[in-house]
């Protein structure tokens, strides 16, 4: 709805009324948490037969005894596995702890202190610089501020980063390092990445050799329907370009069996898994290799995954279902609020343009908390303050269509305030 349209008497009309109907929920006294893209508690339970089979499981098939030292790069049948998953050769994996992004940080960590493959480690440097697809994974921006990187934002497209930017970018600076990518499912838009974007990230030319594609495939295997949606293997485009070396993938359970309890693992070239694990050496004896085996137990194979993974999409499908039902019912051809479709993953992207911020406020005054806007963009700077990231998961049903509607009434009220100052000059 325009409300330019509207002469002064008639939106202040408007706004109390949906204020009058906003008070209605605050007086509900709910809470319901959509920060984070957590699993639910019945999502938690689909892997539990796995830690009642755990004693029956063998621990000593392999070589390395998975209840004593060694296997630093993980089991074998663990390595099978991801491999599987990553569409790569065991020799090209390793595998860690239960969370994908303590590898990130460790892998740029790495890159910090020793350099990439025997390069100039990248404190020796005046300036590093990582290209930051927005709206984005704020975690991926978290470890840029932690070790003094720089950001640039790039504007994600409806598939993928703006690559005439990104190749501009890449081309000419050799200050440039990285690239965050969570290319399937996108965090927070849900949107898959193209065959081109793939093969343009795989094959562009960067200034610096050590430019590393930190592709971040945490939802690799998360589609909401029994149709997935396809993601060119950027391993087989880069293998051709003769590019392997630039990418580093990384996956985990925590959203298939256990969140923070699970596993987690990098596909890269042998070349670069040789040196992480030299690194690595250094830093621990081995990752948890009893719960290598069991995990490997109960998921055994890529088929039986996405069996799994049917049971936890029939549990989060309907909750997204619900929010683009009631936002369509709600903004149908209003081009001032826009939302995303996942297929599959974690969240929902939500855009009204100047209003994020008193969008989040009124919400949480209400009991329905998001992450804060701005988040989803490097150093928290969304210029437009248009851009919120809804997480659906953990809410049941009944308390998802409660926050919806709390969310679509603080849109009206914020996008009516916004134009009561900017057209008739109310503070």
């Amino acid at each position: 709805m325009d409300y330019k349209s509207f002469s002064k008497p008639e939106l202040e009309a408007l706004l109390a009324e949906e204020q009058k109907r906003f008070k209605k929920y605050v007086k509900e006294g709910r809470n319901v948490d959509m920060t984070r893209g957590r699993p639910s508690k019945e999502q938690l339970e689909i892997a539990m037969p796995m830690l009642k089979d755990a004693a029956n499981y063998d621990y000593s098939a392999e070589a390395a005894d998975a209840r004593n030292y060694g296997a630093l790069g993980g089991t074998k049948a663990c390595k099978v596995l991801f491999a599987e998953i990553f569409g790569v050769k065991p020799e090209e994996v390793f595998v860690g702890d239960g969370s994908s992004l303590d590898l990130m940080y460790t892998l740029v960590h790495f890159a910090k202190q020793f350099g990439v493959l025997g390069g100039t480690p990248w404190n020796s440097l005046k300036k590093v610089k990582f290209i930051c697809p927005a709206p984005g994974y704020d975690r991926h921006f978290s470890i840029c501020q932690q070790f003094g990187i720089e950001m640039i934002t790039v504007q994600m497209k409806e598939d993928g980063p703006d690559m005439d930017v990104v190749e501009a970018l890449v081309r000419e600076d050799d200050t440039i390092k990285g690239i965050w990518c969570v290319p399937k499912y996108s965090n927070p838009t849900g949107i898959v990445f193209s065959d081109s974007v793939v093969e343009r990230l795989a094959t562009m030319k960067t200034a610096a050799a050590d430019f590393r594609i930190f592709w971040d495939n945490a939802y690799v295997v998360h589609s909401l329907y029994d149709t997935d949606d396809h993601l060119k293997n950027i391993f087989d485009v880069a293998r051709k370009a003769g590019t392997i070396n630039r990418i580093y993938s990384f996956a985990s359970t925590s959203k298939i069996t256990f969140a923070g309890s699970g596993i987690s693992a990098i596909a890269a070239s042998e070349e670069n898994i040789k040196d992480i694990n030299a690194k690595m050496f250094f830093k621990c004896i081995n990752a948890n290799k009893v719960n290598q085996v069991m995990h490997v137990n109960f998921l055994k194979n890529l088929d039986n995954i996405k069996k799994i993974m049917a049971q936890h999409a029939a549990l989060l499908r309907p909750k997204f279902e619900l929010f683009d039902r009631k936002f369509t019912e709600a903004f149908d051809g209003d081009r001032f609020v826009k939302w995303s479709r996942p297929r599959g993953g974690y969240f929902i992207s939500v855009d009204v343009k100047s209003c994020a911020k008193r969008i989040v406020e009124l919400a949480a005054t209400a009991g329905v908390k998001f992450t804060a806007a701005g988040a989803t963009f490097p150093y928290k700077l969304d210029d437009l303050n248009s851009n919120i990231r809804v997480a659906p998961s953990v809410p049941s049903l009944e308390e998802m269509e409660f926050a919806v509607d709390v969310m679509i009434s603080a849109i009206r009220q914020a996008r009516m305030e916004h134009v009561l100052k900017k057209v008739f000059g109310e503070n």
